[in-house]
């Protein structure tokens, strides 16, 4: 997570990287490739790489 503790939702940035989602989620960075590769969190493509828009974290957090 990049030296930053979070304490709710709201201090996230509005776009996290796959290695933010796996810090916030307390996963694997495999296994957080794995919930945006498959859509189950959506995402943006940017190039390489993945940007998970904070509203698609809370709708996963949701379901």
């Amino acid at each position: 997570m990049e030296g930053k503790e979070y304490t709710s939702i709201d201090q996230l940035p509005l776009v996290l990287s796959v290695a933010q989602l796996a810090a916030v989620l307390g996963i694997g960075i495999n296994s957080a490739y794995q919930l945006v590769r498959s859509n189950i969190i959506r995402s943006i493509r940017i190039g390489r790489q993945y940007k998970i828009p904070r509203n698609a974290l809370e709708a996963y957090l949701a379901t």
